[in-house]
């Protein structure tokens, strides 16, 4: 029975944390690695029962990190073409292509150490490919956590929606990325409105250098303009930063009512990652996602995973600290 122990461990702890507060990074470490201890029951149970659908359940489960490390690389690198022809070549749009071109070197290396034999080259390979299962492990967390929590939706009635701006097109027009959050926020609004209790829409956004307005103001003038009552529309216009954002707007729907709540609109592949940020600084809300292009996504995903990643730099530098120290250690010792 001691086989279930970790599973339920992390399962439990999971749930708690859930519970506790839904916009935490631990919930979804703890959900990663439910799903390892449960990887490995699933194993013990097709070695002690000998069912062949276990057997072909768990040889399925071993083969996608191999068949994934061949088709994800082709993947990100076509994406990352994508990118460039329709964002440009700006460093956020090449993320997809840069890490397609890393995991090609990382296969590279490893078929090279072990095509050479080499003990130095092999320690470089084997502590690379730690600290990528590491981040990989990260990452797989961020975005399966990321998934569930989108699908999460506030039940109860809030006093706010916010929507976070995102720039502005020649300086003054609402982009398709921006129209698709106001749109969701737009769906909230009607939808608690309908109950007889419209929230407040709350525009979040400043002037950048190259704008020539406020974004909270573009995009209020873009809600009324489509017939959004003016009466129920806000404008928070010093914010440069999603942080910012969510640090003003909680100081003006603080100070209109102690006790709010409120709901966060942003884009999809945000959504998780606002939400820490949320957390972070105090606002009470939590977040939803509106649609995004789908080429989009694997460079966006990757950006806001990077900036999660920094956000815990300690721990993670630690982390792949002591993994490259185990590397250097064994290339002494040989």
């Amino acid at each position: 029975m001691i086989v279930y122990a970790p599973a339920v461990l992390f399962l439990v702890l999971f749930g708690i944390g859930v519970l506790r507060d839904r916009r935490r990074f631990s919930n979804a470490v703890y959900l990663g690695l439910a799903v390892i201890s449960l990887f490995f029951v699933l194993m013990r149970l097709a070695a002690e029962n000998g069912r062949p659908f276990l057997e072909w359940l768990v040889v399925a489960l071993l083969l996608i990190p191999f068949l994934g490390a061949l088709v994800l690389p082709v993947f990100l690198l076509a994406n990352g073409v994508k990118m460039i022809r329709k964002e440009g070549r700006s460093p956020a749009n090449l993320l997809s292509f840069l890490c397609g071109l890393g995991i090609i070197g990382l296969i590279g290396l490893l078929f090279a150490a072990a095509a050479t034999r080499s003990v130095s080259l092999a320690a470089v390979a084997g502590t690379t490919l730690l600290i990528f299962g590491y981040v990989s492990f990260l990452f797989f967390c961020f975005i399966g956590y990321a998934f569930l929590y989108g699908r999460l939706r506030p039940r109860r009635d809030v006093d706010f929606v916010v929507v976070l701006g995102s720039g502005l097109i020649g300086g003054e027009r609402v982009p398709p990325l921006l129209a698709s959050r106001l749109e969701r926020g737009r769906e909230v609004y009607e939808a608690q409105a309908a109950r007889g209790n419209p929230p407040v829409l709350l525009t979040s956004g400043g002037q950048g250098p190259d704008e020539r307005l406020p974004e909270s103001h573009a995009m209020a003038d873009y809600l009324t303009e489509r017939g959004f009552p003016a009466e129920h529309v806000r404008r928070e216009d010093r914010s440069r930063t999603t942080e910012e954002n969510l640090e003003y707007s909680k100081a003006l729907m603080a100070a209109d009512r102690g006790d709010y709540s409120c709901v966060i609109v942003t884009n999809n592949f945000h959504a998780f990652r606002a939400a820490l940020m949320a957390r972070k600084t105090g606002v009470n809300g939590q977040v939803v996602g509106s649609p995004t292009a789908a080429y989009f996504w694997p460079s966006a995903t990757i950006r806001e995973f990077v900036a999660v990643f920094l956000q815990h730099k300690l721990v993670n530098f630690t982390v792949c600290g002591l993994l490259a120290l185990m590397g250097l250690s064994v290339l002494l010792l040989t």
